[in-house]
């Protein structure tokens, strides 16, 4: 199942709500959701642990964490 893409999870503090979806999915899931509860505000997202692991890896990758 190497092929299998990862899971991501996403939250909506709001809504009250966790889940996790398909990494090609985190995009439409987000702004649909946010679309349909949320007037379009950015509101359901990434989880936070989530969006810090990510922005550790860009970090590293340029450099900065040196």
């Amino acid at each position: 199942m190497a092929d299998e893409e990862p899971d991501v999870p996403v939250m909506c503090p709001e809504c009250n709500t966790e889940t996790t979806v398909p990494l090609s999915d985190v995009e439409s899931t987000l702004a649909d959701h946010n679309k349909e509860h949320h007037g379009g505000d950015t509101v359901a997202t990434v989880t936070p642990e989530i969006k810090e692991y990510i922005a550790d890896l860009v970090a590293e990758d340029l450099d900065l964490l040196d």
